[in-house]
């Protein structure tokens, strides 16, 4: 792991080295796999109400309980095994959180069908390539935008929960189709190669 104490976004700042690895190699890079896609969409619906830190601490149960975020095996997940993984302590045992994956595949396997994959769909709502955003500090940060408004108002016509705006924006956020690392961030700089979409 590289060491930029002095120049990294300052929401890392006294977390955990797993929560400063995931910042410095993972948030905010752009995304085209559908099956990482629906794993940090779902991941970000676990969240609502929490903090990613407690979530990501149980990426791994999760991958392996939800068949590593397979789309069309979480689709056909029974009523049966989920009510069975809801006993497990390795991912959040939330009966609403649980069942919406299996609902969210279902909904991604029928946008699949429609745009030829689930990353064209979801890509499309920032016109196919990533906003860089210039701000300055995490306060700066808005909760939502535009482009998660209406992919959030999209995605629920098509029956995906967990789907608000600002859950949709982190996850727009994490998945880099908007790099909101903090201008004076070493990740802002060095991610400018794979972002040509400015405002």
């Amino acid at each position: 792991m590289k060491s930029h104490l002095k120049d990294r976004c300052s929401w890392p700042e006294g977390a955990s080295d797993e929560m400063i690895a995931y910042h410095d190699e993972e948030w905010g890079v752009p995304v085209r796999d559908d099956r990482k896609l629906f794993e940090m969409f779902s991941l970000g619906g676990a969240q609502a109400g929490l903090s990613w830190a407690i979530v990501y601490r149980k990426r791994a149960g999760y991958r392996n309980l939800f068949h590593n975020f397979d789309i069309i095996k979480c689709a056909r997940m029974t009523d049966t095994y989920l009510e069975k993984i809801l006993t497990d302590p390795s991912i959040v045992r939330n009966r609403l959180k649980v069942f919406s994956v299996r609902k969210n595949a279902q909904a991604a396997l029928k946008v699949i069908e429609e745009f030829g994959s689930f990353s064209d769909y979801l890509w499309s709502f920032v016109g196919g390539q990533p906003i860089v955003n210039r701000y300055r500090s995490i306060h700066d940060l808005p909760a939502t935008s535009p482009e998660s408004d209406a992919m959030s108002k999209d995605m629920k016509k098509r029956g995906f929960t967990f789907a608000g705006s600002t859950i949709c924006y982190a996850f727009m956020q994490g998945v880099g189709m908007v790099n909101d690392h903090e201008v004076g961030c070493w990740r802002w700089q060095e991610c400018q190669g794979l972002e040509t979409k400015t405002r």
